[in-house]
């Protein structure tokens, strides 16, 4: 049994406009596929010249007669559904922003390969080191790699270190005298050449 085209506020020539308009190359391929069937072509060859079946083009006629033109472009899919509840998401996100306890976790600092086994020990998720960085993506973190500092570092006793340390004094080689009033620029420092 065949289905016609109910919709009529666009004739064959218009489809045909909107096809030649349309960003979507397959909607614009069910266009013109429509405007075959209008102009009175077999429905054979209008699902040949737009690469389907006839039952293909039946579907997309029922959907264009419900929708209109919109009814001719593919519907985004969902997509797979998130493998953590968002009551687990929120508790991973309060654990990340709190960051480790070095003594109960054992780290210093959160890797993914760290938050795997904590998801899989506290919600028995199993995901992959890629798919945990997806979701602290989703959660609005970042990758950042910082500098890393010891737990249990003194910062009392580095600052008291960094005033008591001899500053270098800046007296020139011998050597580089002359060296030293060129364009180079090189200066010599006690203790050996000093990068900036």
């Amino acid at each position: 049994m065949t289905v016609a085209v109910t919709r009529k506020e666009l004739g064959a020539g218009e489809l045909r406009r909107e096809a030649g308009r349309c960003r979507d190359a397959r909607a614009a391929r069910r266009m013109l596929a429509l405007a075959l069937v209008l102009e009175g072509g077999s429905r054979e060859a209008a699902a040949r010249a737009a690469g389907m079946d006839r039952q293909t083009l039946r579907d997309w006629v029922h959907r264009y007669n419900e929708e209109g033109l919109d009814g001719l472009s593919d519907r985004r899919r969902p997509g797979p559904r998130p493998r953590l509840t968002p009551e687990q998401a929120a508790e991973l996100e309060g654990v990340v922003e709190r960051g480790p306890d070095s003594d109960r976790d054992g780290v210093v600092r959160w890797r993914r390969v760290d938050l795997q086994a904590l998801i899989e020990a506290r919600f028995g998720v199993r995901l992959h080191e890629r798919s945990v960085g997806k979701v602290l993506h989703r959660l609005g973190f970042a990758r950042l790699s910082v500098r890393p500092r010891h737990p249990k570092a003194d910062e009392a006793a580095q600052e008291a270190f960094k005033k008591t340390s001899p500053s270098w004094s800046r007296r020139r080689c011998p050597s580089t005298r002359a060296a030293s009033r060129s364009r180079s620029g090189s200066r010599c420092y006690e203790g050996g050449h000093h990068r900036l």
